[in-house]
């Protein structure tokens, strides 16, 4: 059985920096119409990756706290503006809820794996092999990276949908999906759970570079329905057609 209060000390970096950049706005710190300092200040300030400051302004902005602008930068949103849905991750130790969520990623991602198939470009493939290509690597130590790898693989699949609004609510999930990726891989036999990972997200890129539509749906719908099954999940979603 899973210990889902574990689920609260897995959080990824990038979530850790965005709490950190919300807690100076709800202090006053920042201020609606501030505009934040760059991503590389930012980097150098925690000292991490401007990748996962990135990571860290997209989930600001898809909570509704941040407004970004293209060669501008990004700025706090007035209070009047900001439209929040959250996913408090203190709830996700509770069972049902952590339930909840995968069950929100069964649709979620599953019609987003179809529309990727569709649409992805030639850059949308190379991200998602790229992806797969540092998980390879992670196979004798999955670290962080691997972690952060697999959640890459799942955003750039949203993206390969060419529909902002399935980017916007695979990255507002992201870090939960971080942490269900870290539980999973914590509670298994660590060969065991990198086997069966790669095996999942490369029947799903497969499915994707071919452009079929329904073996898409279904790997990412074995994939999903997997992850829930190591986690003890029961979700009862069959693969809709």
């Amino acid at each position: 059985m899973v210990n889902f209060a574990q689920i609260q000390r897995l959080e990824h970096l990038p979530a850790k920096i965005a709490a950190a950049i919300e807690q100076e706005i709800a202090a006053g710190r920042l201020k609606a119409g501030d505009k934040l300092p760059t991503e590389h200040a930012l980097a150098r300030t925690f000292g991490v990756s401007r990748s996962v400051v990135r990571e860290a302004i997209a989930q600001l902005r898809n909570e509704g706290l941040i407004d970004t602008r293209q060669g501008v930068g990004a700025f706090v949103l007035d209070l009047q503006r900001r439209h929040v849905i959250r996913i408090d991750s203190n709830e996700l130790a509770n069972r049902e809820s952590f339930r909840s969520l995968f069950q929100l990623r069964v649709p979620l991602e599953v019609e987003a794996a179809g529309l990727a198939a569709l649409h992805h470009t030639a850059e949308d493939l190379e991200r998602l092999d790229q992806a797969l290509e540092i998980m390879r690597g992670m196979e004798t130590r999955w670290t962080a990276e691997g972690v952060e790898a697999d959640l890459e693989f799942h955003c750039a699949l949203a993206d390969g949908t060419q529909n902002a609004y399935y980017s916007m609510f695979v990255g507002f999930i992201g870090d939960k999906i971080t942490n269900t990726i870290a539980v999973a891989r914590a509670r298994a036999e660590l060969e065991q759970i990198v086997q069966i990972t790669l095996a999942e997200h490369t029947a799903v890129r497969d499915a994707v570079a071919a452009r079929d539509v329904l073996g898409a749906r279904a790997a990412m719908h074995a994939h999903i329905m997997g992850a829930a099954s190591r986690l003890d999940l029961q979700l009862d979603m069959p693969l809709r057609s």
